[in-house]
């Protein structure tokens, strides 16, 4: 079982019974379509800048605004962040046709459901996107829930979002485990007081040395990920994070 903890504390539950799913980059593999989409909004802008996984992973934070500024080396004013951030996800839109479901994801989505627990989908991609996605991959099915962002919001945080998505389900938030991969995700987590698990294959768009150091369990895969939930298993990862 390939998958670690690191940081100060991160204890899964003895009984898991929901699982919430970031989308991109955790059940989608979409590392392909969101670089070829940033660097496509930046250069219908006029703004000369190739990202590549590396710059990706070096700069990425939440809001997105302020990773776009990081990116462009420079502040960006609101009206060009709402054009930057329309362009990105109609580009995104169109490449995100490509894109496949993360190694094992739908073999696990599967044995979950074998195993009685509910699933559902918290992401922050807009769902006029994230909802299409989902049905496209067939897997739509296995969710009790699915929530993208709403309105006009757009980039921010994820603790909002996933404390609404929790009030909706009314799930114990005793047996919820989230999986995602950002230390975004753990914090929103965190925050809502529920328990992560985070994602680092070593070929993702973020930095794995934050996320190993976010506090959570980290697994390297899907796979890996269901196989620290299983009913029975043992070692540090399933209570107290040992620090690396």
């Amino acid at each position: 079982m390939k998958a670690e903890t690191s940081g100060a504390t991160g204890a899964l539950p003895e009984s898991t019974n929901h699982v919430i799913w970031d989308w991109n980059g955790t059940l989608l593999d979409d590392v392909a379509a969101v670089l070829e989409a940033t660097t496509v909004t930046f250069r219908q802008a006029g703004i000369q800048v190739e990202v590549t996984g590396e710059t990706y992973r070096r700069t990425f934070t939440r809001p997105i605004r302020v990773f776009y500024e990081r990116l462009l080396g420079r502040p960006i004013g609101y009206d060009e962040w709402v054009r930057l951030d329309h362009a990105f996800h109609l580009e995104y839109a169109r490449l995100d046709e490509r894109s496949t479901l993360a190694a094992g994801a739908r073999e696990v989505l599967d044995e979950i459901r074998e195993l009685g627990w509910s699933q559902s989908v918290c992401s922050m991609l807009p769902e006029e996107y994230l909802l299409p996605a989902v049905e496209r991959q067939g897997i739509a099915h296995h969710f009790v829930r699915i929530d993208g962002l709403r309105g006009a919001e757009r980039g921010g945080v994820k603790l909002k979002n996933l404390i609404a998505h929790l009030e909706h389900l009314g799930v114990a938030a005793s047996g919820t485990v989230m999986v995602g991969d950002t230390v975004d995700d753990a914090a929103a987590a965190r925050g809502a007081g529920i328990a992560c698990i985070l994602l680092d294959s070593g070929a993702g768009l973020h930095d794995s040395a934050s996320i190993r150091g976010a506090g959570v369990p980290v697994a390297t895969g899907v796979p890996e990920a269901l196989a620290l939930l299983r009913p029975g298993a043992t070692g540090p990862q399933r209570g107290q994070a040992r620090a690396r």
